[in-house]
């Protein structure tokens, strides 16, 4: 089975034990998983807060000595950040459009680099890759790729694939001067959230596959390997849910006998 026929085989049975457990019952996962979200996306992007730190400072508010002011508000902002992507997700059906994403954006950067939030780029952006400098588009171009890239979202479905999608073609605009990683990684959780699957991590040892895949999609070399990663983690993250609805629904049954949800 494929990672993709496998995530869909999963995500209707999630849908099918979530039917079965009480409210609220996953609500102990659904909020590890978000700090280990901002966790991960901000760790990409060298942040050095570690899991346990990056906690306590969400959770108990607490400074972390010896570690740089901005990583402590990066790590606010990401979690505002994912609190807003997940609220609108469940409560808000409108296309996902220009003004979502510059606000997304604004969010994830309030306070680390507000001079920038929400502000398209001004200057022109390099990255160094295996095969030398690549240069994004120039700021001239930027509104225009971002109206054509918003329309194309709008109308796309709330799939993995336009998930995937959505974050390697907002990643080949880099239409911020910063922030943008943290930023298309968010997008695609919108869309995956919106379709009814759960946010995904990209962890740091999955830093070097990452980067090459985004490196091989850049060069024209097609987003096969980045797919295949993105589908990897979507369907080991649904592993992960199946197993605490299971545990929920075993609790819930008080005693009685629980059916299989079967593929």
């Amino acid at each position: 089975m494929t990672a993709s026929a496998s995530v869909s085989s999963k995500k209707r049975q999630l849908d099918a034990l979530k039917r079965r457990v009480r409210p609220g019952a996953l609500e102990g996962l659904e909020h590890s998983q978000r700090i280990d979200i901002t966790y991960t996306s901000n760790a990409i992007e060298g942040n050095t807060l570690t899991a346990g730190e990056t906690a306590l400072v969400l959770e108990k508010g607490i400074t972390i000595s010896g570690k740089p002011l901005k990583d402590h508000l990066e790590a606010i902002d990401h979690a505002r950040a994912l609190s807003w992507v997940l609220e609108i997700a469940s409560k808000d059906d409108h296309p996902i459009m220009e003004a979502d994403i510059r606000n997304l954006h604004h969010l994830v950067v309030a306070n680390s680099k507000p001079e920038i939030a929400g502000q398209y780029a001004d200057s022109a952006r390099y990255v160094n890759t295996n095969v030398g400098v690549f240069n994004f588009p120039a700021p001239v171009e930027i509104p225009g790729l971002m109206e054509v890239f918003c329309r194309w979202l709008s109308a796309a479905p709330s799939t993995p694939r336009t998930a995937f999608e959505a974050h390697r073609r907002f990643v080949a605009i880099h239409p911020f001067n910063d922030g943008n990683g943290r930023t298309a990684r968010l997008l695609m959780n919108l869309v995956l959230a919106r379709g009814g699957y759960p946010p995904v991590a990209i962890r740091p040892e999955d830093r070097p596959d990452y980067i090459a895949a985004l490196e091989i999609d850049q060069s024209g070399g097609g987003h096969v390997a980045f797919d295949k990663l993105l589908f990897e983690r979507l369907d080991q993250t649904l592993d992960i849910y199946l197993d605490a609805a299971r545990q929920a629904q075993d609790r819930s049954a008080e005693g009685g006998k629980v059916i299989p949800i079967r593929s």
